[in-house]
């Protein structure tokens, strides 16, 4: 199983010193903890995508392909690429341009995001947020599995006799998660094309997230792919720890409390019992995430939020040694103990998907994927019919 952290890229003043790092002191923080994840043996960095303060990480493939030039083992994703705003055209080349440059340590999750006005700004309509995932999706897979598209559709002109460059390495387009916190289109979008599923529970009761990723799960098997509990799940955390978990609370409430997102909201008391945060010692976080695959099956990847809200650089090193070195060891022990031998440890990797590829006999640069072979309808033909299941 992965084990990897994620970044919103916040620049949030630290309300214990009333100090602010500026946007170019943060982006360079980011890089420093990714660089640090991959020298302490983490399996996974992910940055998101924001284009609006407080957040610095407009350009994922810009720090990603640093980063792919400086660290040796670390898979790079994202947190969000945004699906509905971002020009399919322009998706398939940077992100192939990156599987290239990492030489296929990469893969990348697509995503809504959560700032309304995004949409706007990039000539979108937020109403149309559904329709955009669905539509842009499947043309940036014909642009990553066929050498030329025609294709015509609602929200962006028309392409004629179009080769999106470079093409993605070894024929085999990067494996692609996408996520969502409340949207049951989008879990079905992931299991319709056999691509992963990660829940951002970060805000969210593991209730929810269960019945989101279970029915990933079933529509996952029903579209042909494998079995339920062979679907690729992936899983958004947030921990904060100290050896002293009274520490670890005295010091991070004051995060809590100014966080830009959830500050001066619920308690950190109510927040920790209703959502993933786990605020102690690294020994109840390997209790509370332990206990997760009993809601949600055997997943994948676990990702932890760490460095936000203002919290100092020599603080999340410290938060990421202390997953490396004394948490993740546990958890995957834990895990590869409990699961069945037909279900994935990881998420397929690069190597893994060319050999699957090459074995099907499949010519990897015309793969398109097929209609739903129960019903005959694709992706994109309802986007209310998730919906409509779910109820």
């Amino acid at each position: 199983m992965q084990y990897g952290i994620f970044t919103v890229g916040d620049v949030t003043t630290d309300p214990t010193t009333g100090r602010t790092p500026d946007d170019t002191e943060r982006v360079r923080n980011m890089l420093t903890i990714a660089r640090h994840a991959d020298e302490a043996g983490l399996d996974v960095f992910a940055t998101g995508e924001h284009h609006n303060p407080p957040f610095v990480p407009s350009s994922p493939t810009t720090m990603l392909g640093y980063l792919a030039g400086m660290t040796k083992h670390i898979t790079l994703s994202t947190a969000t690429t945004l699906i509905t705003t971002n020009d399919p055209v322009r998706l398939a080349e940077e992100y192939a341009m990156l599987q290239v440059i990492a030489d296929g340590r990469m893969d990348l999750m697509m995503g809504r995001g959560n700032t309304g006005p995004v949409y706007p700004w990039f000539g979108k309509d937020i109403r149309q947020g559904i329709p955009l995932a669905i539509e842009s999706y499947a043309l940036l897979r014909r642009l990553w599995t066929e050498d030329v598209v025609d294709w015509s559709g609602k929200f962006r002109t028309p392409l004629q006799g179009f080769t999106s460059t470079p093409r993605p390495l070894d024929g085999v387009p990067p494996f692609v998660w996408h996520g969502s916190i409340r949207s049951p289109e989008i879990a079905e979008q992931a299991a319709f094309y056999g691509d992963g599923f990660l829940h951002n529970a970060i805000f969210w009761p593991m209730e929810h997230t269960a019945a989101m990723v279970n029915f990933y799960r079933e529509r996952y098997e029903h579209h042909g792919h494998g079995q339920a509990d062979q679907a690729i799940v992936g899983l958004g955390g947030q921990v904060f720890m100290r050896h002293d978990s009274q520490r670890a609370w005295d010091e991070f409430r004051p995060y809590f409390d100014n966080a830009p997102v959830y500050g001066h909201g619920p308690s950190m008391e109510d927040f920790t019992r209703e959502t993933p945060l786990t605020v102690g010692s690294p020994q109840q976080v390997i209790d509370r995430y332990a206990g997760f695959r009993e809601q949600v099956g055997d997943y994948q990847r676990q990702l932890f939020l760490v460095d936000h809200a203002g919290l100092p650089l020599k603080t999340v090193l410290e938060q990421i040694d202390l997953l490396a070195g004394e948490v993740v060891p546990v958890l995957r022990a834990e895990a590869d103990k409990a699961r069945p031998a037909h279900v994935p440890a990881n998420p397929p990797t690069h190597a893994e998907r060319v050999a699957a590829a090459r074995a099907a006999g499949e010519v990897a640069t015309h793969q398109v994927a097929a209609a739903d072979h129960w019903t005959g309808r694709t992706a994109e033909d309802d986007v209310e019919a998730a919906d409509a299941v779910m109820r």
